[in-house]
């Protein structure tokens, strides 16, 4: 089955909204394609790198179909003698819009989904967000896109959209183009939780070492903050962009349902969240009340008691730290999987 390019909005290169899932033929009569043009100049490589051998310059004005957001920093592109290759995101070289054409062929494959039992159907990706009704057994809905691993936006059959499990035991689907799907623009990589969790974690070992800086650009790998390193380990293994700030990280772990208070119920790759460090011992965070504290710091579990995270330049940048019994574990609030 052939799959359906990406819609990008008008916004700068670097932003990229929720994946989408190609929708229904019978849903819609158009095929939408990401395209670019050229703002500046750029060299139209072989490769995801500026290592890579250059194919040729890409021409101010020239029109490129996008095939793939690689990481932040590279799209796959078909220039328009069919030559595939890849060019730099910055808006600076750059610039994406899509355009719409008729359907003449079966590029916009459907995806559906069965009920098999009975489960809610939401107003938001949320078990919080208002129930619109109980979706029943034997009814199908068209999947309009994969919101994360837990929930599909989805139009019922009496046309209503709305969010709902994307558990199997609730509903099975057809057709449907997840995150995994390697040709999404802006997708997470293919595999199981815990497949995924570990391309994290090598992500961010590869930037052991890199300098500490608060407030670090998230345009490039040169230093991090705490939050800036976590999101562009998840970027980097996943390609799932994560909030830019340590609290937004931390809403959005809880928003999926994940959060644990018990540092022993994580697993290698979850998200662990910590309060201002008062001092080395114990004693010092005593009496404090843990769920009115301000999230502070990031950083990834490893498992058997280590984190992966940057908090200082005095710390050297980016390193492993053992959690048990030290500051670590008395500065602990909640920790959960973004996945």
């Amino acid at each position: 089955m052939k799959k359906q390019i990406l819609t990008l909005a008008l916004v700068p290169a670097l932003i990229f909204g929720a994946v989408t899932v190609p929708m229904a033929k019978e849903a819609s009569a158009a095929t939408t394609t990401t395209t670019g043009q050229i703002v500046s100049s750029v060299s139209f490589r072989q490769g995801a790198s500026t290592d890579a051998a250059r194919i040729r310059y890409l021409k101010a004005g020239e029109k490129v179909t996008i095939l793939s957001k690689v990481n932040s920093y590279w799209y796959k592109v078909k220039a328009s003698d069919g030559k595939e290759g890849y060019v730099s995101t910055d808006s600076k070289y750059i610039k994406t819009s899509s355009v719409t054409t008729p359907d003449g062929s079966d590029n916009n494959s459907g995806s559906t989904g069965q009920i098999v039992s009975s489960v809610s159907f939401r107003q938001g990706a949320s078990t919080d967000a208002a129930r619109i009704r109980y979706l029943k057994a034997g009814e199908k809905v068209t999947i309009l896109s994969k919101v994360n691993s837990y929930w599909y936006k989805v139009r019922a059959s009496d046309g209503q959209e709305g969010y709902v499990s994307t558990d199997s035991k609730y509903i099975k689907t057809s057709g449907v183009t997840s995150p995994g799907d390697s040709n999404n623009n802006g997708g997470t990589s293919g595999g199981s939780a815990s497949e995924k969790a570990q391309k994290v974690i090598a992500a961010g070992k590869k930037y052991l070492g890199t300098p500490y800086e608060y407030g670090s650009s998230r345009d490039n790998t040169n230093t991090f903050d705490c939050s800036d390193f976590v999101r562009q380990a998840f970027l980097d293994g996943i390609g799932l962009k994560l909030p830019s700030d340590s609290r937004g990280q931390g809403s959005y772990v809880k928003s999926l349902g994940n959060a644990k208070t018990d540092w022993h119920d994580l697993k290698p790759g979850d998200l662990m969240f910590f309060m201002d460090y008062k001092g080395t011992s114990k004693s010092n965070y005593s009496g404090i009340d843990k769920s009115k504290q301000t999230i502070s710091h990031v950083a990834i579990y490893l498992g058997n008691g280590q984190i992966l995270s940057t908090y200082s330049k005095e710390s050297g940048g980016v390193r492993i730290d053992s959690f048990e019994n030290r500051h670590w574990e008395y500065r602990f609030l909640y920790g959960g999987s973004a996945l």
